[in-house]
């Protein structure tokens, strides 16, 4: 059985070629000339491919490399072995991503399973929905009634796209998505499996049992969103849930109705944003972390891994720990738990032992 390759080898670039693509200068000795044809990491790297090292702890990998070219900082430069040619530039990793950006851009977005353009047979698209010219819908997909789709869209198969909705120009939407109530801006990637705009988690308890709360309103991604696979974003109740731009979700996140995502956020998987809670922009939150609901955390603030939000949190700052606190504060509590755990004091010192001990 054939080894099967996913995606397809660029054309080989020469040292001279990927210097210029990425602002780098090339160490006196190499040969400019020699063509490098892969990607790899500095343990797995041979001579013909590219590999990038990034910090000091990486020195002894770098030193037994054995790749054609190694992006590398100029500090790090004389560590590279004869043999390989040193491409000097700035932020090795940055120009490693801006390569790899170049040299795969089909890895950028998921793109059609079935490979054929067009509405391929098997694939049910309403005849009252409206889809631009260089649309693909891939066999198993429905489209309804009133959806809307822009040009360059890919639509996975076996996927789900509910009346009335509105997708961009350029969207991936991954094979198996669920997509209703929602409007989508250009270049928004829905991985795998991810569903969008179902009912919010709403109900007023009583004494004969739990009453539904009708969830009204709509999802609203905007341009260059993502989706991991697997994550759930709910509609909103009484207000839009919003995932503005730029916004990158990873798999495995649930976010719950009339939630408001600002511009450039980064949430990890298994993240859980409980109902109205409000990111400003440019907000990371680790894996793991719960956000209670209604809570307000600032422009630009960076939460650990783990956490548990269940108070506002200001801006541009780093917190952490259950409930989160300011990340010293966090650090300080958790040492002094160690030391007490070892029998010292607090603060530092052993404590005086205890009667009978």
């Amino acid at each position: 059985m054939n080894d099967p390759v996913f995606h397809s080898a660029p054309a080989p670039l020469a040292i001279r070629e990927i210097a210029a693509l990425v602002g780098g200068t090339i160490a006196e000795g190499a040969d400019a000339g020699c063509l490098v044809s892969g990607l790899a990491t500095l343990e797995e790297a041979g001579p013909s491919d590219l590999a990038f090292m990034d910090g000091a702890r990486h020195v002894p990998d770098l030193q037994r490399c054995r790749a054609g070219a190694c992006l590398v900082a100029e500090r790090f430069a004389g560590h590279v072995p004869q043999g390989t040619a040193a491409i000097v530039v700035a932020k090795p990793y940055a120009a490693f991503v801006a390569l790899a950006r170049h040299l795969y851009p089909d890895a950028l977005r998921p793109g059609s399973v079935f490979g054929q353009p067009g509405v391929t047979a098997g694939a049910m698209v309403h005849p009252r929905a409206r889809l631009e010219a260089d649309v693909t819908v891939d066999p198993g997909a429905v489209i309804g009634p009133e959806a809307e789709i822009g040009t360059g869209t890919v639509i996975g198969a076996g996927a789900v796209i509910g009346p009335g909705v509105r997708i961009g120009r350029d969207c991936s939407i991954g094979a198996g998505v669920s997509l209703m109530h929602a409007l989508l801006g250009d270049r928004v990637i829905l991985h795998p499996g991810a569903r969008i705009g179902q009912d919010g988690f709403g109900y007023l308890g009583g004494a004969g049992g739990h009453a539904k709360v009708p969830q009204i309103r709509r999802v609203i991604l905007q341009d260059d969103v993502e989706i991991g696979a697997g994550t759930t974003i709910d509609r909103g109740g009484l207000r839009d849930t919003v995932i503005g731009e730029g916004s990158k979700i990873d798999n495995l996140v649930q976010i719950a109705h009339n939630v408001v995502i600002g511009r450039h956020c980064v949430v990890v998987s298994q993240t859980g944003i409980a109902g109205s809670a409000t990111l400003g922009d440019f907000v990371v939150l680790g894996g793991q972390v719960g956000v209670i609901g209604h809570v307000r955390i600032g422009d630009g603030a960076r939460i650990a891994a783990t956490s548990n939000v269940k108070d506002d949190v200001p801006p541009g700052v780093e917190w952490g720990g259950s409930p989160a606190r300011p990340m010293r504060e966090w650090f300080r509590e958790v040492m002094a738990i160690q030391r007490l755990g070892r029998g010292e004091k607090p603060w530092g010192g052993r404590q005086e032992a205890r009667e009978g001990e």
